[in-house]
């Protein structure tokens, strides 16, 4: 007899969020636009590259942050899957 056992993972949710592009130090302090320089400086001291939400000014991880190079400071809308409190992004637009 042989059995094969198949694993099958849902895909996950997206989700698109607006808000603006900052570090792990400053969070929901750095979510503006005057904190461009601030974020940039704190990012290269070795701080993690967050999303501060819009709506909730919730901080999320980002767990590929290349894919916001370029982008430290600014608002954007966000499109990928949100898991606790990460993102992992698929695609990004400035607002």
């Amino acid at each position: 007899l042989f059995f094969m056992i198949v694993s099958v993972s849902a895909a996950a949710d997206k989700t698109t969020v607006n808000g603006w592009v900052a570090d792990s130090k400053c969070g929901a302090k750095g979510a503006n636009a005057g904190a461009e320089a601030c974020t940039k400086k704190c990012l290269e001291a070795g701080a993690k590259v967050v999303v501060v939400t819009d709506s909730d000014q919730k901080v999320l991880n980002v767990d590929n942050p290349e894919a916001l190079k370029g982008h430290e400071g600014h608002h954007i809308a966000v499109t990928g899957v949100v898991t606790g409190d990460s993102i992992h992004v698929d695609s990004m637009k400035m607002l």
